[in-house]
């Protein structure tokens, strides 16, 4: 059982930046597939980023693609979400997920962390 705790959210002016991290409890943190979703006030939750085990490979909705950067230490067992050029409509509750490379569900999720972006 993978526990994923978020860190990093906080209030910050349209145009900044934010770094999120998430730390997994798991060893076998370099097996999972790795992702970041959210949820805007009233809105469903929505897919960010992903990243594979060994971290060649990224996904971004387009929204963000150009914006957001996805990484991951898989010795420090920490995936993070840069994000540059913040908008208002980026305000949400960010979640970090894990799902082991033979799943396509992602079963692990972390509590949330608060990002808001004033206008």
């Amino acid at each position: 059982q993978v526990q994923l705790v978020e860190s990093g959210g906080e209030l910050v002016q349209a145009g900044g930046s934010l770094r999120l991290s998430c730390t997994a409890s798991d060893s076998t943190f370099s097996r999972y597939v790795m992702a970041w979703f959210r949820q805007g006030p009233g809105k469903e939750l929505e897919f960010v980023a992903a990243i594979t085990w060994s971290g060649s490979s990224t996904f971004y909705v387009d929204s963000v693609r150009g914006r957001f950067t996805i990484s991951r230490d898989n010795v420090k067992n920490t995936v993070y979400l840069q994000m540059n050029s913040l908008k208002p409509e980026d305000t949400a509750v960010y979640y970090c997920a894990a799902r082991q490379v033979t799943e396509v569900k992602f079963d692990f999720w972390g509590q949330g962390t608060q990002v808001t972006v004033s206008s």
